[in-house]
């Protein structure tokens, strides 16, 4: 709708007085907020005046303009302004506190102008002024928002390149860059495993992340530094910081997911590399064994450990098993039947199998392959046939082959 002759002259009596009311807002108006102050001369000089002599101009050309569209170019210097604040880490509510600040400001300015019997001009000019706002603010806010999520994404990725190089010891302990992760002193380190994680698309993978994260954080109650993928990741927690039984539980409910974990202690940066191995291959060993999902440290493992490592006799040990190599229903059993320490009825229980049936399988391993799983040295035979073989193939066990059917 067009402006009244009244209204554009009014408007017209303010334009030679721009670079004096910008002037003024960058040093007078915008004081009273928090932090302003402490900005640079130059910043508030340059920047925040040019900024607001474009926007008083911008209103000027709508009041002179009435039919004029909005361009995509009228918030260009906003937005690039945004994006600086952005960068320099200005909160977002104080950047539209002085958009808002501004506003009010040229409305002073154009109060203070009118004349008697220039009441309605005023309100035609107060009209566009609050209709071209809510533009300004979303541009503005838009992008800031913007800017910001690439900086944490960008700060992010830098972070977690961080813990991945540390934790694969690409990164030597002490190096300058690992100072962005305040780590000094002890730290636990965790490897977390998913149990048969579902074909999800990336979006639900993601958000599955996010809540296995927030559980970490708010146990923890610090911002760990985790890599989570969607079959578990690696931890690291700064301090000394024990982990509770139902850490497992807890993060199976935020995933609805049975989660496994493995914890070990690192008295200092230096050792978190051999940390995060030892949690991974006690990870690797608790799905070898058939062990349930739930909070798993080296002391629970102990022989199971030992029985693992792999010397001049190890590609015999493992070679014990090949007969039975191409029939995953017997080590299906044989792993159950050592996780449930030979308990055949339990065994038969969780394959959901008569008890006979796993005796037979039982003698059919034992007559294929010669090992005596009724001696403790046929049980130690076994074990580590099994682990030795999990280990040689680097494939980890199959998620279906756990036995585990209950939650942790």
């Amino acid at each position: 709708m067009p402006l009244s002759p009244e209204a554009r002259s009014l408007a017209a009596r303010c334009a030679p007085h721009v670079n004096e009311l910008a002037r003024r807002m960058a040093r007078e108006s915008f004081e009273e907020l928090p932090g302003y102050p402490q900005l640079p001369d130059d910043v508030k000089d340059l920047e925040i005046a040019a900024t607001a002599r474009h926007g008083v101009r911008l209103f000027l050309k709508r009041v002179n303009e009435p039919e004029r569209s909005e361009r995509s170019g009228d918030h260009r210097l906003f937005r690039e302004r945004a994006a600086q604040r952005a960068e320099e880490g200005m909160p977002l509510h104080l950047l539209l506190r002085t958009h808002a600040l501004g506003v009010y400001a040229l409305w002073q300015t154009l109060r203070d102008a009118a004349r008697p019997g220039e009441e309605a001009a005023l309100v035609e000019l107060v009209d566009v002024l609050l209709e071209s706002h809510p533009g300004v603010v979303g541009a503005v806010a838009e992008t800031y928002l913007d800017e910001r999520s690439a900086l944490e994404a960008e700060q992010r990725a830098q972070q977690r390149s961080l813990v991945r190089g540390l934790l694969d010891g690409m990164v030597p302990p002490g190096h300058v860059l690992l100072d962005r992760l305040r780590l000094e002193g002890p730290s636990l380190v965790l490897a977390l495993g998913v149990d048969a994680p579902p074909a999800e698309g990336p979006v639900a993978v993601r958000r599955r992340l996010r809540r296995m994260q927030t559980v970490l954080d708010q146990v923890f109650g610090v911002d760990v530094l985790a890599l989570l993928d969607g079959d578990g990741g690696r931890v690291v927690v700064p301090g000394d910081d024990v982990p509770p039984e139902d850490l497992p539980l807890r993060l199976s409910r935020a995933s609805g997911l049975r989660v496994r974990v493995a914890a070990v202690p690192a008295d200092g940066p230096e050792q978190i590399t051999g940390a995060a191995r030892t949690a991974t291959e006690i990870l690797r060993i608790t799905r070898v064994c058939g062990l349930p999902p739930g909070l798993h440290r080296l002391d629970d493992v102990l022989l199971e450990f030992h029985l693992s490592r792999p010397d001049e006799s190890s590609p015999r040990i493992a070679a014990l098993l090949d007969p039975v190599a191409e029939r995953p229903e017997l080590l299906q059993t044989l792993r159950t039947h050592l996780a449930h320490r030979q308990d055949r009825r339990a065994t038969a229980d969780t394959l959901g199998l008569h008890p006979n049936t796993v005796d037979n399988r039982l003698a059919k391993i034992a007559e294929l392959t010669a090992i005596d799983l009724a001696s403790p040295r046929g049980t130690a035979l076994a074990i580590a046939a099994l682990l030795l073989r999990d280990s040689e193939n680097g494939t980890g066990t199959s998620k279906s082959e756990d036995g585990y059917k209950g939650r942790p």
